[in-house]
C-alpha cells in the first residue's frame, strides 16, 4: 500500500508527485493510491494516458468498477481543461476527501504542450488550497527530459521518490513557475494573414475565419469551433482588451494544424481565468475564455506591459 505524505494540517491539500522508473513502480505506485483510497472508501478519478488505463484496471481488481477512468490524452490534450474536470469531480463528492490520479505530461507532448501543462500543475497548488483532496502526479523519469522532473520538483510541495516520501526543497510559488513558462512565442514560419477588428466588427472577424478556415484540411465541425473560439476571444478583446485587436491565422509548421492569434491592450488579473468553470452567477467571470479553452487543442496566452497575446491551436487529423 502506498503511504502518502501527510497533509500539514487538517483538511490541507496534498498534492504529490511520483517518480517512476518503468511499469511495474507505476503500478505499485499509482495503484497502491488507488486500492488505498478505496479501502477508505473515498471517492477516486485516475486521467492518465490511455494505454495505461487497461494495466492500471487490472492492478486495482475487484474495485475498479468504483473509479472513474479517464484517458488524459483526451481531457489533458489542452492543458488548460484538466484542471476544470478534476475540480468538477472533487465538488460532485463535496464533503468527502477526494482523490485524484493526473498524468498530463508524458512522453511526445510538444514543448508548448508541457509549458501549458507544467502551468497547470503549478495553478492545481492555488485552485485546491485548503480543500480535502489529493492529487497524485506521476512522472516517468526515463521517458521525459530531465527539465520537465525539475519543472514537478518546483510545482509539487512533496515528493515520491526511491520508496520515501519526502518535502521538495525545490518547490516554488505558483507565480514564479507560471513566470518561467511564459516563454516568448515564436512567429509564424510562412506568412499570416492578419485583420484588424473594433466594435461593430465582430461579424466580420467570424467571416474572415471561417473563410479562411475553408482553405484549410479543419473539418466542417472543427472550422465552427473554431470560429466560435475565435468570436470569444475578440469579443473579450471589445469589452475588456480597449476595444480594437488583431487576427492573425497560419497554418503550423509541422502541417498538422493550424494558428489562430488575437492580440489587444487586454489585462489578465486571475491566472485562473478559463481554466475553472465559471458559476452561472458569475457576470464577469472568464465564461468566454474557458470556452475558448473547450474549444481548442491548445491555448496560450502571454501578458506584456503593451497588452495581451491569445494564441489559440487546432488540430487538424
Amino acid at each position: 500500500m502506498i503511504n502518502l505524505p501527510a497533509p500539514t494540517a487538517p483538511g490541507a491539500f496534498v498534492h504529490p508527485a511520483l517518480f517512476y522508473q518503468g511499469q511495474g513502480q507505476y503500478l505499485a505506485g499509482v495503484g497502491g493510491f488507488v486500492r488505498a483510497a478505496l479501502e477508505a472508501d473515498e471517492p477516486v478519478l485516475v486521467a492518465v494516458p490511455g494505454p495505461r488505463l487497461d494495466a492500471l484496471r487490472e492492478s486495482v481488481g475487484a474495485g475498479a468498477g468504483e473509479v472513474a477512468w479517464t484517458d488524459m490524452t483526451q481531457l489533458g490534450r489542452n492543458p488548460g481543461r484538466i484542471l476544470a474536470s478534476l475540480q468538477d469531480f472533487a465538488d460532485r463528492h463535496a464533503g468527502r476527501p477526494a482523490r485524484i490520479v493526473g498524468e498530463p505530461i508524458w512522453p511526445g507532448r510538444s514543448q508548448a504542450e508541457v509549458l501549458e501543462a507544467t502551468r497547470h500543475e503549478a495553478l492545481i497548488n492555488t485552485a485546491f488550497a485548503g480543500r480535502r483532496a489529493t492529487i497524485l502526479c506521476p512522472y516517468d523519469v526515463l521517458g521525459l527530459p530531465a527539465s520537465v522532473v525539475s519543472d514537478a520538483r518546483r510545482t509539487h510541495p512533496t515528493l515520491m521518490e526511491n520508496g520515501k516520501d519526502l518535502l521538495s526543497p525545490d518547490y516554488a510559488d505558483a507565480s514564479s513557475v507560471c513566470a518561467d513558462c511564459d516563454h516568448p512565442l515564436p512567429e509564424p514560419d510562412g506568412g499570416a494573414t492578419s485583420l484588424d477588428y473594433a466594435h461593430g466588427d465582430l461579424g466580420e472577424v467570424r467571416d474572415h475565419a471561417d473563410a479562411w478556415a475553408r482553405g484549410t484540411a479543419l473539418s466542417a465541425a472543427r472550422r465552427g469551433d473554431l470560429v466560435l473560439a475565435l468570436s470569444e476571444a475578440a469579443a473579450n478583446s471589445l469589452a475588456h482588451g480597449g476595444g480594437t485587436g488583431t487576427l492573425r491565422l497560419w497554418s503550423s509548421a509541422t502541417g498538422t494544424g493550424i494558428v489562430a492569434e488575437i492580440r489587444d491592450g487586454g489585462r489578465l488579473a486571475d491566472p485562473l481565468a478559463g481554466r475553472r468553470r465559471p458559476s452561472l452567477a458569475s457576470v464577469n467571470g472568464g465564461r468566454g475564455l474557458w470556452m475558448i479553452h473547450q474549444l481548442c487543442d491548445l491555448v496560450e496566452i502571454r501578458a506584456s506591459d503593451s497588452g495581451l497575446i491569445l494564441r489559440l491551436h487546432m488540430a487538424t487529423s
